[in-house]
């Protein structure tokens, strides 16, 4: 089902208070956190309800512009700001037109800024942005946005709703991601002394005989470079294989009738990235990068 019909319509006083926060925006000479605030707090609501018709109308209100001032005023209204852009960027058509707004370059600047919170709001917009979009992934990869995320996530590891937000954004430049962060949960390995670290990415609720498992590896190299892998590996129950074995040799597949019976433990396939197709999920992205 396409989900912006499955979206609920705005109903008509909603409608009107949307359209005049849009209105009020749009047509802003000065940013005062006063007026602006409680129009971009009217459109975050909406855009958190997902309300059907609000990608259209946002693009064809001409705000974006404006968001985009916004962030590089670095106010008070900046985190408010970055929150609203991290949702409306859910919407395909609000990401098809962040570049061309100016919405990408005064997000890349923010990512050097120390405020945790608007750090969270930055990578959560850049990861929606890039999200099952070449463009934008090239994009933001030629402005660099892989070191600036790196030195987030080494400066704020201890913050683990930012860690989570930056590993999938880097996941999502890679094309291997998914939009929504809370998704995915992270369980880290090793240290920089060691010369890796390693982050495994697995889904929330994973069910199933095969699954996934997204793999990010930092390394640390002399003079301040690190190398960035992305890894998606496939991952079976040994009562799969076990069963696939018996297949193999003639035996016959037993049917499983539920999940409970399926163990624990996982055998890891890891696959060589010049043996997979550019269209299957299976693959790996490497980034190298200086801080």
């Amino acid at each position: 089902m396409d989900r912006r019909s499955a979206s609920r319509t705005l109903p008509s006083p909603a409608k009107d208070s949307f359209g005049a926060a849009l209105h009020a925006i749009s047509v802003t000479t000065e940013l005062v956190e006063e007026e602006l605030k409680p129009h971009l707090d009217t459109l975050l609501t909406v855009a958190v309800e997902r309300k059907r018709g609000l990608a259209e109308q946002v693009v064809e209100s001409g705000i974006l512009p404006v968001l985009a001032q916004a962030l590089r005023r670095k106010s008070s209204l900046t985190v408010h700001t970055a929150r609203l852009v991290a949702e409306l960027a859910r919407e395909a058509l609000v990401r098809d037109s962040c570049f061309e707004t100016g919405i990408i370059s005064a997000l890349l600047t923010l990512l050097l800024s120390n405020d945790q919170d608007l750090l969270l709001h930055v990578s959560r917009a850049i990861g929606r942005i890039c999200y099952d979009s070449n463009l934008q992934q090239e994009r933001l990869l030629r402005l660099g946005a892989v070191p600036r995320l790196v030195a987030v996530l080494l400066q704020h590891c201890e913050n683990e709703i930012l860690l989570s937000s930056c590993l999938l954004t880097l996941c999502n430049l890679a094309d291997m991601g998914e939009q929504d962060d809370s998704k995915f949960v992270w369980e880290k390995s090793g240290h920089f002394d060691e010369g890796e670290q390693v982050f495994h990415g697995t889904p929330q609720h994973s069910f199933g005989f095969v699954s996934a498992v997204t793999v990010v590896r930092l390394n640390q190299w002399p003079q301040g470079q690190y190398s960035v892998r992305v890894e998606v590996l496939q991952r079976c129950s040994t009562l799969f294989w076990g069963a696939h074995n018996r297949r193999q040799t003639g035996w016959r597949l037993p049917s499983f009738t539920h999940l409970g019976c399926c163990p624990k433990f996982y055998k890891v396939i890891k696959y060589s990235v010049r043996n997979i197709p550019k269209n299957r999920s299976l693959k790996t992205a490497v980034f190298h990068t200086f801080l």
